[in-house]
């Protein structure tokens, strides 16, 4: 279960059930594993006769952004930070490098100030997930259970607490514009200036009218992408408070890890 991993995903939660690999004697042996898999992959220490020398986690600096891109990123992150709440469908492609599958899910997803997020899933199953404050919430009605995890929002990388009107993109990521022939809008690529071990890379396709984000790309470390598409966004309508909280039926079983994490 990915509950750790919700809001990072926000717009880039992978599915949680994966595909089945292919029969053995079709699928190429997986490439071993490094040791140190929770981190990004970092080149050997450069050596000098006996001294090793160290190797920095950053990257070299980024150029600076061209004018129409900047004003293009100055734009989008003043929407979101005048944004109290909005609404939108959503369809979501996780396209598994590994199994060269993609799997397509829908919902919609709600979001108010400060801090209230949900996400309905649709197909191919009915899930849904509830950020409030620093607790995430699932519910699965087919498995009759709602699961409980812990949320440290202030380790969100901006690319996702932009869209909260807080962190700017600009202080951790180098942005360039994209080519994209099938693009409804202006392609912006941002290469993390650290080594991130989360993920390589986040494409934003941003509406240059409005300076929405129509659709956006995550790409894993392991190379697959997800990527959620925003249908009929909708801001400030007035959403409760309420539309964020869950009542399941009688006879869900429920697993709170916050208190076992006591």
């Amino acid at each position: 279960m990915l509950l750790e991993s919700l809001l990072f995903t926000l717009l880039t939660q992978a599915p949680t059930t994966a595909p089945a690999p292919k029969p053995a004697a079709a699928a190429k042996a997986p490439a071993a594993a490094p040791k140190d898999a929770g981190t990004a992959a970092m080149p050997p220490a450069a050596k000098q006769g006996d001294a090793s020398v160290a190797v920095s986690d950053t990257k070299p600096a980024p150029k600076p952004m061209a004018p129409e891109v900047k004003t293009l990123v100055d734009r989008m992150q003043a929407f979101y930070e005048k944004t109290g709440d909005f609404k939108a469908g959503f369809k979501q492609d996780y396209k598994y490098k590994a199994f060269r599958r993609t799997q397509t899910s829908t919902g919609t997803v709600t979001y108010k100030k400060p801090g209230l997020m949900r996400w309905e899933y649709e197909n191919p199953s009915k899930r849904t997930f509830v950020l409030a404050g620093n607790k995430v919430y699932m519910h699965d009605p087919e498995a009759q259970t709602l699961s409980v995890a812990a949320m440290d929002t202030s380790q969100l990388s901006a690319s996702v607490t932009f869209l909260f009107g807080q962190g700017k993109l600009a202080d951790e990521f180098a942005i360039t514009k994209g080519a994209c022939k099938d693009c409804k809008g202006t392609l912006l690529v941002l290469d993390p200036l650290k080594n991130e071990p989360r993920f390589r890379q986040v494409r934003l396709e941003v509406d240059p009218s409005t300076a929405q984000v129509l659709k956006s790309t995550v790409v894993d470390p392991d190379g697959s992408e997800n990527t959620i598409a925003f249908l009929d966004l909708k801001t400030n309508v007035g959403i409760s408070a309420d539309s964020f909280k869950l009542n399941p039926p009688e006879g869900t079983r429920v697993d709170d890890f916050t208190k076992k994490a006591r």
